[in-house]
């Protein structure tokens, strides 16, 4: 990462009300392991240094707002792909100790490596699938925290994530601009699994001004043992839910 791209990543961190000046060579080093893994293994479709910088980098860095992640909390990242938002996210709050779950392995032998070469031993990579996790004795009902970025609808985010949290912890989820209807239809999931939607925070990416949402669900009550439904069930048919393009049909 050039001298632009670390000027970029200080603004736009600034931005966000971040002072990241000791953690800039360890973010060039991540831009560096990113770059290279990135060429053998198409871990993500982001190539620019801009684009990493703002859309991984930054981007990542908004799950802070509201200080949601704030402390030495256990921390599930729920669709990790090559370590985002773990790694920016490790490197400024390193008292945060993640588990990082993607289903792939690639990705996550990646994140395995990565976070060596950084020396971030509080973060955990994990090859699994949030439906096995969430009926997992080790890991249901085991975690402070879930975040995840866009990875899903909100009914299926609040269906896979809140099995995986203490009663008490929070489901930091960034999205894009979030719809009326696919609001609703999250606040009737999170209910259902024993959650409720406390925050909606719309606001835009620092610099790019592309439209983000970060929503955090509380877990109130234990979840129903039924769920989280057997695997590829909460995407293919989430609660309360029917995704836009099957509307149009």
């Amino acid at each position: 990462m050039n001298s632009d791209g670390l000027e970029l990543l200080r603004h736009g961190a600034g931005l966000l009300g971040l002072e990241i000046g000791e953690q800039l060579p360890q973010f060039a080093r991540l831009f560096a392991l990113l770059q290279e893994g990135n060429a053998r293994l198409n871990l993500t479709a982001l190539k620019t240094q801009e684009d990493i910088v703002l859309k991984h980098f930054v981007d990542s860095l908004t799950c802070l707002r509201g200080g949601y992640l704030e402390g030495p909390l256990t921390v599930l990242d729920l669709g990790t792909g090559a370590g985002f938002p773990t790694f920016p996210l490790s490197l400024v709050r390193p008292e945060l100790h993640f588990t990082s779950v993607d289903s792939i392995r690639k990705k996550v032998d990646f994140v395995r490596d990565t976070a060596v070469q950084l020396g971030l031993e509080q973060v955990i990579p994990l090859v699994g699938r949030a439906e096995k996790l969430g009926r997992s004795a080790d890991h249901r009902e085991h975690y402070d925290r879930v975040v995840v970025r866009a990875v899903a609808s909100l009914p299926v985010l609040a269906e896979l994530a809140l099995p995986l949290l203490r009663e008490g912890g929070l489901l930091v989820a960034q999205k894009g601009a979030i719809s009326a209807d696919e609001l609703n239809a999250g606040r009737r999931a999170a209910g259902e699994v024993g959650g409720k939607v406390q925050v909606v925070d719309p606001f835009e990416l620092p610099v790019l001004g592309d439209a983000r949402t970060l929503l955090v669900i509380e877990k109130l009550g234990r979840t129903p043992s039924k769920y989280p439904r057997r695997e590829g069930v909460p995407t293919a048919q989430p609660l309360f839910w029917t995704p836009p393009q099957k509307q149009a049909r």
